[in-house]
């Protein structure tokens, strides 16, 4: 039979296709391949959500409080070896129908998060903005979490000891807002203070008797796991939480000072080269409103400062317009809190340079 005849053709073209067959087959993944997508798609969201690949995170995280129409919601997770292993709310609206709708919506949102391990928890149903204003503060926990593993990678010695003064968030309580701040020295608290406290008529006796002790609890158990005040149950509280949101900004600045010294000296591009973050400071409880400043910080310098919150409605909506402005100017040229009050703008002030402040703390200057 000659090379060229069809039916030789046909034969060797069929020998070709069953060789192909039998390597396609002995090709096959091992794995289910939607299997596989969902594990990675489970793992991708895990990631996501605890600060990326080859960085193990533990600790407690606080997410910046988040306003809403009904009142701040701000939420606080505790995050064991890359999983976000409880969720709750330290603060959320209350008063009249929104004490029902919190009581709805927060144990379905913390339950939420623990099984999604993300920020993307579904909406409760009639507590709409609690809901919106929890995922903005679960979200803002979760990039403090990223922000620590990433600054943590490559650090395999866990030596890392944070220094400087953190200013804990404001926590609100049914007397009035108490926030704390720590000075820390090679890792432990130095130093304890309340920048807020209540006041005005029994508050103050109860506020000139526990913060004291409460100082001196901090400093001596290097936690905020102390005990609360005979007498002042609420000041107490709202210390301790406070002073866990201190904490969790100095476990920050400890992961992002370790990073910061990971170079080796082999000539890494842009290894010394200064790089910008921004960093929103706590919100500063007014007579007239909520302030918050948000700065970009570059090289150890203030670049930019802004508010975003400030007193609006009335005559606050002039008064904003005027002082907002100069304080955003003074603060980038002051490099730090110590700016003057805008005449006629005095709580706006104030609130600004306290919010300031707070960011200061969370960038290490």
């Amino acid at each position: 039979m000659r090379k060229s005849h069809p039916l030789r053709r046909v034969v060797l073209a069929t020998a070709a296709t069953v060789s192909g067959i039998v390597l396609l087959l002995s090709l096959k993944p091992a794995s289910d391949p939607g299997a596989a997508q969902a594990a990675g798609a489970g793992a991708q969201a895990q990631e996501a959500a605890q600060g990326g690949a080859g960085a193990v995170v533990s600790g407690t995280m606080t997410g910046d409080a988040a306003q809403t129409q009904y009142g701040a919601v701000q939420v606080r997770i505790t995050v064991v070896a890359n999983k976000i292993t409880k969720a709750e709310a330290v603060q959320a609206p209350k008063g009249g129908t929104s004490d029902q709708k919190t009581a709805l919506a927060v144990p379905k949102l913390n339950a939420d998060v623990v099984a999604k391990q993300s920020a993307n928890v579904d909406t409760v149903s009639g507590a709409t903005y609690t809901s919106e204003g929890y995922k903005k503060s679960l979200q803002s926990a979760i990039d403090k979490a990223n922000a620590s593993a990433g600054s943590g990678q490559g650090q395999g010695s866990g030596s890392a000891q944070a220094s400087g003064p953190f200013t804990g968030d404001a926590v609100q309580t049914q007397y009035g807002a108490v926030q704390v701040r720590i000075t820390v020295a090679g890792g432990k608290i130095t130093k304890a203070e309340a920048v807020q406290a209540p006041k005005g008529g029994t508050s103050d006796q109860k506020t000139a008797l526990s913060v004291p002790k409460l100082n001196q609890e901090a400093v001596a158990a290097g936690s905020a796991d102390i005990d609360s005040v005979s007498g002042a149950t609420y000041t107490s509280e709202g210390y301790k939480k406070s002073l866990q949101s201190a904490l969790d900004k100095a476990k920050a600045g400890a992961g992002a000072s370790s990073g910061s010294g990971s170079g080796s000296g082999s000539g890494n591009a842009g290894s010394g080269a200064a790089q910008a973050k921004t960093v929103t400071g706590a919100v500063a409880q007014t007579q007239y409103g909520p302030v918050q400043v948000r700065i970009t910080v570059a090289g150890k310098k203030i670049t930019k400062a802004e508010a975003v919150q400030a007193p609006k409605g009335g005559t606050s909506d002039q008064k904003t317009a005027l002082s907002i402005p100069k304080l955003n100017q003074e603060a980038v040229a002051a490099g730090s809190a110590d700016i003057d009050s805008v005449s006629g703008a005095t709580y706006t002030s104030e609130g600004y340079k306290k919010s300031l402040q707070s960011a200061l703390d969370q960038a290490g200057g």
